[in-house]
C-alpha cells in the first residue's frame, strides 16, 4: 500500500459539492462521525478509467446511511458523477474510490437529530490490497479473538465506519503475528470473514462453498464471483461454516473491492495452495473488471 501519508497529497478531493485542494479536505475535531461512528462508507475500484459496479456501491452507500438513521444529501446520479469527476479530475486511471458520508459537528452528543450530513469523495492510484508475490503464493491467516457481532447488536448489513474497529484490532494482531490478514469468526462461532473480504472455501468436491452473510456484508465482489462460478459450472453453496472444517479444505480465497480474488496460502496451522477453482475465478474475475 501507498505509504505516502494521506492527508499530504498533491490532487482534489469532491467535497460537499464541489472539488477542493486535497490537504483542505478536512473536518471539524467534534465532528460526530469522530466521535460516534456516525459514518458509512464505499470501496471502489476503477480499471482502464471506469469505476467497476459504480451505482451498485452508491446504492449501497445510501443503504449503510438509512440504516444509521439519516438520508444522503445527494441522489445516487449525483454521486456517481461526483465519482467519476473526482477520478478524472486527479488524472486516475487504475485507483482506488473513497466516498465517506458522516454526520457533522453542531451537535456534540449521542443524539444528532439535527447535524448536518457531509459527503466527500477520494481517489488515488491502488495497484493491489496485497503484494503480487502474497497474492499468486497465498496469503497468511490467523483467527482473530473478535467476533462479527449478532444482527440485534448492530447494524450489521451497512457499511459503516464504527464496525471496523474490531476489524482494525484484529488485523494489526495478525500483522504483529507475520500473517496478512485475519479470519473473524460469528457471534455463534461459524466462519464469517476476513477483516475486510468474503471468504469462499473448496473443499475437494468441485463445489465452492461460503458463509451465509446474515451477520456481515454480503460484498458486491462476493456476489460478482458467485455469479462468475456458476457462469464456469461450478456449484455455489452458502451454508454455516465451522472452524473446525477448514482443516480439510483445499483451496480457500478472499473477495473484495480491494483484494479482488486472493489465495489463501494458510490459516494457522492449516496449510492450502492455490487451485484450479481459485485459479479460474482470479482469471475470470480480472478478465470482466478489464473488459
Amino acid at each position: 500500500m501507498d505509504s505516502q501519508p494521506f492527508d499530504d497529497r498533491d490532487g482534489v478531493i469532491w467535497y460537499d459539492g464541489e472539488l477542493v485542494p486535497w490537504r483542505d479536505a478536512k473536518l471539524h475535531v467534534l465532528s460526530h462521525g469522530l466521535h460516534y461512528g456516525s459514518g458509512v462508507f464505499e470501496g471502489e475500484r476503477a480499471y482502464n478509467g471506469e469505476i467497476f459496479k459504480l451505482t451498485e456501491h452508491t446504492e449501497r452507500l445510501a443503504y449503510s446511511a438509512k440504516m444509521l438513521g439519516f438520508e444522503l444529501p445527494y441522489t445516487a446520479e449525483e454521486i456517481d458523477k461526483a465519482c467519476i469527476e473526482t477520478l478524472e479530475a486527479n488524472n486516475i486511471v487504475d485507483g482506488y474510490i473513497r466516498p465517506i458520508a458522516w454526520r457533522g459537528s453542531e451537535i456534540m452528543g449521542v443524539a444528532a437529530w439535527k447535524s448536518t450530513i457531509h459527503l466527500a469523495i477520494a481517489t488515488w492510484s491502488w495497484p493491489s490490497y496485497f503484494s503480487p508475490e502474497a497474492r499468486m503464493k497465498g496469503i497468511k491467516l490467523q483467527t482473530s479473538k473478535w467476533r462479527r457481532p449478532a444482527p440485534d447488536t448492530e447494524p450489521v448489513h451497512a457499511k459503516a465506519t464504527g464496525l471496523y474497529m474490531i476489524c482494525t484490532l484484529s488485523k494489526h494482531t495478525a500483522e504483529a503475528a507475520g500473517c496478512h490478514d485475519a479470519l473473524m469468526l460469528d457471534y455463534r462461532g461459524q466462519v464469517a470473514e476476513a477483516t475486510g473480504a468474503n471468504v469462499f472455501i473448496a473443499f475437494g468436491d468441485g463445489k465452492l462453498h461460503t458463509p451465509t452473510p446474515d451477520c456481515f456484508l454480503d460484498g458486491i465482489t462476493r456476489r460478482t464471483v458467485i455469479g462468475l462460478a456458476k457462469k464456469h459450472g461450478i456449484e455455489v453453496v452458502e451454508r454455516a461454516i465451522f472452524p473446525d472444517e477448514m482443516g480439510r479444505a483445499t483451496e480457500v480465497f478472499l473477495t473484495g473491492t480491494a483484494a479482488e480474488v486472493t489465495p489463501v496460502g494458510s490459516l494457522d496451522d492449516y496449510t492450502y495452495a492455490p487451485g484450479e477453482i481459485t485459479q479460474t475465478l482470479m482469471e475470470a474475475y480480472d478478465a470482466l473488471v478489464r473488459s
